[in-house]
């Protein structure tokens, strides 16, 4: 199966259990892997054929600007699911990090793969 990607989204979203971190909205970074079958994109060259990476994207930035959530594990969930409903998107791996949420470190996260129907 081939993948379309989406690397680095930063997006800005309220995410953490701690007042300070409900308070104010803060980095979340996003990283998708979709896979799909991209032959018939390839050979028609015609993008009603492909993975909209743009429309991924502006569903999952709509969706973190819009919810709030306490984990990054229920955020990861939600957005393996907008990538799930698109056409033609048969599994997607969705990594989710949170920039400096610890110190000393980069940044903290999860990564789930999702098959659809599963």
């Amino acid at each position: 199966m081939d993948r379309v990607f989406i690397k680095d989204l930063l997006v800005r979203g309220v995410i953490g259990i701690s007042e300070r971190e409900r308070s104010n909205p803060q980095d979340i970074l996003v990283n998708v892997i979709l896979y799909t079958d991209i032959n018939r994109a390839a050979e028609t060259d015609n993008i009603k054929y492909c993975v909209n990476y743009r429309t991924v994207a502006k569903a999952i930035l709509a969706h973190i600007e819009k919810v709030s959530r306490k984990t990054v594990e229920a955020l990861a969930s939600d957005i393996a699911e907008i990538c799930l409903s698109m056409p033609g998107v048969g599994k997607a791996l969705v990594r989710v990090e949170k920039p400096g949420a610890v110190r000393f470190s980069k940044s903290v996260g999860v990564e789930i793969e999702r098959i659809k129907g599963k």
